[in-house]
């Protein structure tokens, strides 16, 4: 694992000001200012905005279209084919757009690719499943946007097209009847951060907007939060208001499917937050579609059979385990073969495959070895000649750039800056990998490859009071674009030995100003080996809420520490007080 490098934000003028005029902490007005929320209006909107704040569904380019069509096969019975992606924003985007259209009276059916048959996009060959089902409509969700020859057939055939998708495009867009994407430079929409079920919910509320339906739209949203943070979409603007007003509905489900899966995920009667989705919620639905079985996602949210839809929670939770453990066994392999031939050392961007590795989780897998060696990671499956790829990226190195650079290479690529997938002829993995590493050699620095711990405020023990962490509960939720706040806290005594939890955590006691809390170190069970009781160290941490017999207790979750006073020296950490950048 790579040094880490400690960034503090300074304090800003708009910060001074957000407070005195919000009358908020001084420390939680740094933090808005952090993330470029720097006049009161905005600031107002950030944390105490409402439903009535979205945008209107109609500035998106296309939806016109999209509704009118809709709306005509709804009235005069047609039948309305929707095709989805296979992952958690997928799934949902299908079950959410089949109920409004079912609502209005349309007659749908769905089809989802086998995501280890079939892959991702909507193929020319698709075309067949829309004549085979006696469609007159297609509509995309959550992919679509290079369909560009299935499209072309389609209107060969005198089926109507219907794009929705939040995916950057190729050169050229489908000629579908509607395209709806934010993304799009002339989509006129003004938030392009949407996942696809953000962009079937504005669908959705267009095609509501002058019908009786329209007061369950807030029922759709606790589906749009599950699909928004599972999709790890960036929680600013619509993203933000989804996910803040989608999590309170889950303390209220109705859904049979829904009700079920909370409860195996252990999560009935307690409050969901955004870990609760992405850490239990998320990954039960995604392994459905994972391990090749995503009709079973779908009918957990459209069975009416209680007993039906508890075998499938518990199906998906069993699935759900299934995947770790492939996971775990992939990951070890892929760590093993890193270390013994010091790849880590010799590459800035790591690229592996396999032919016993699992497509459905490979991009997991290098979403963790990303964190861990904090550089871009793609793992291929390789299987009939062909190299199926999942990758994961750093936020100084937009991956999709990478591959549009060598785009020769693909049979078909995709994804965002982030998180890319992609296939090729297994016979060019040689000169792709070269090509890669060139491209990478030119573009990533090795100040890139540090890891940055990104510390929004300095602040003291006794400063943390009743005051400032319910203003600091405004801030959420949190996620991409809005990350959980970290502050550093200097000249801390450990007042307890460090423990080891199940090999891997640690905690211990930090002590200043008399005030004692508890540090608890996830995945940092290396701690208990630096340091011990009587050290003075700093902390970068941010704030968590455990429940002890029945109480709340603000503990610290470690980010990084270093000794205070001989943190240069031993080079544990180097810290530059310097502004943010990207928040």
């Amino acid at each position: 694992m790579n040094e880490s490098v400690w960034i503090l934000s300074p304090l800003k003028g708009e910060a001074r000001s957000l407070s005195a005029e919000l009358g908020i902490p001084l420390e939680v007005a740094q933090i808005l200012a952090n993330r470029k929320v720097c006049d009161t209006k905005t600031a107002h909107k950030f944390l105490f905005g409402t439903i009535d704040d979205l945008h209107d569904p109609f500035l998106m380019k296309g939806m016109q279209e999209a509704v009118k069509r809709l709306r005509k096969a709804a009235s005069i019975g047609e039948k309305v084919l929707i095709f989805g992606d296979y992952d958690v924003d997928g799934i949902l985007s299908v079950v959410m757009l089949s109920k409004a259209l079912e609502t209005l009276g349309a007659e749908v059916d769905y089809f989802i690719p086998d995501r280890l048959k079939q892959g991702y996009g909507i193929k020319e060959e698709y075309v067949e499943v829309a004549v085979e089902k006696a469609a007159n409509v297609v509509v995309s969700v959550d992919c679509g946007i290079k369909a560009i020859q299935f499209t072309k057939r389609a209107k060969e055939k005198g089926v109507d097209v219907i794009i929705t998708d939040h995916h950057l495009p190729g050169p050229f867009l489908p000629e579908a009847l509607a395209v709806l994407n934010p993304v799009l430079s002339g989509s006129g929409y003004p938030d392009k951060n949407l996942a696809g079920v953000g962009v079937v919910f504005k669908l959705i509320q267009a095609l509501f907007k002058e019908e009786k339906e329209a007061f369950l739209l807030p029922h759709y949203l606790k589906l749009v939060s599950i699909g928004t943070i599972a999709d790890v979409a960036e929680l600013r603007g619509e993203n933000r208001l989804f996910v803040k007003f989608g999590l309170k509905g889950l303390e209220k489900v109705s859904n049979k499917g829904l009700l079920s899966l909370i409860e195996v995920c252990g999560l009935t009667g307690r409050d969901v937050s955004v870990g609760g989705v992405g850490f239990r919620i998320g990954p039960r639905i995604n392994a459905a579609g994972r391990m090749g079985m995503t009709d079973l996602a779908v009918r957990l949210f459209q069975s009416d059979s209680l007993q039906e839809v508890k075998e499938i929670a518990h199906q998906l939770d069993k699935l759900n385990s299934k995947r770790q453990k492939i996971e775990e066994r992939i990951y070890d392999q892929a760590m093993d073969r890193i270390k013994k031939r010091s790849l880590d050392k010799r590459y800035k961007i790591l690229i592996m495959g396999c032919e016993e590795w699992h497509r459905g989780v490979s991009g997991i897998v290098a979403s963790r070895l990303k964190d861990f060696f904090y550089r871009p990671v793609i793992l291929f499956v390789y299987k009939d000649g062909k190299a199926f790829g999942s990758g994961r990226s750093i936020r100084e190195f937009p991956l999709i750039d990478c591959l549009d650079k060598n785009r020769d290479f693909f049979t078909s690529y995709g994804g965002h800056t982030m998180a890319i997938g992609c296939e090729l002829a297994h016979k060019d993995m040689n000169p792709f990998r070269r090509a890669v590493n060139t491209f990478a050699d030119s573009t990533i620095t090795d100040e890139h490859l540090k890891r940055k711990i990104y510390i929004d405020a300095s602040i003291n023990f006794k400063d943390i009071s009743l005051f400032f962490i319910e203003n600091l509960s405004f801030l959420s939720p949190f996620g991409v674009g809005n990350p959980k706040p970290i502050f550093l806290t200097e000249n801390v005594e450990v007042v307890s030995n460090p423990k080891k939890i199940q090999g891997k955590h640690v905690k211990f006691l930090v002590k200043q100003d008399g005030r004692i809390f508890e540090a608890l170190g996830w995945r940092k069970g290396e701690l208990a080996e630096c340091i011990q009781e009587g050290d003075r160290i700093d902390l970068a941490y941010s704030f968590q809420f455990s429940e002890y017999l029945g109480e709340e207790r603000l503990n610290l979750s470690i980010e990084d520490i270093r000794y205070a006073r001989q943190a240069r020296q031993r080079g544990k950490t180097t810290l530059r007080w310097q502004d943010k950048q990207d928040i």
